[in-house]
Parts: structure tokens; C-alpha cells; sequence
């Protein structure tokens, strides 16, 4: 499982499909349930799995991420 943590959402979701990781989920890391509808304006804070873990490519990510604003 790479780490992404710090990445830009869009790019944090490439790389994982280009590992061939492509069971992801996101969620707004601030707890107000908002949508991401523009990727590339939302940092990831936190990723299940944590970097570092073996997992298989049907293994379910999700990225937790904020707006740049937040």
C-alpha cells in the first residue's frame, strides 16, 4: 500500500490505480459528509489501509481528505 498521505486527492487516486488498486471510497476527513466533486482541490489526511500494507487489489481503500481551504 503506498503512502499518499500529504498527496493531492486526484493524484493519490491515480497512483493507487496505477498499482491496480481500483476499489476505492473517499470521505470528507472534516466529518461534514461533503462530496468531493472536484478532486483536485482536496489533500489526503489519512488512508485505510496504512502505507505499508500488503493488500490485495480488490482490498477496499479509502481516503480521507479536506479541501486546501479547510
Amino acid at each position: 500500500m503506498p503512502n499518499v498521505v500529504g498527496m493531492n486527492h486526484q493524484k493519490a487516486q491515480n497512483l493507487m490505480q496505477s498499482r491496480g488498486l481500483r476499489n476505492l471510497a473517499e470521505r470528507d476527513a472534516t466529518g461534514r459528509g461533503r462530496k468531493l466533486l472536484i478532486d483536485r482541490n482536496w489533500v489526503v489526511v489519512r488512508q485505510i489501509p496504512t502505507p505499508g500494507a500488503r493488500v490485495s487489489s480488490g482490498t477496499q481503500v479509502t481516503l480521507y481528505s479536506k479541501k486546501y481551504t479547510d
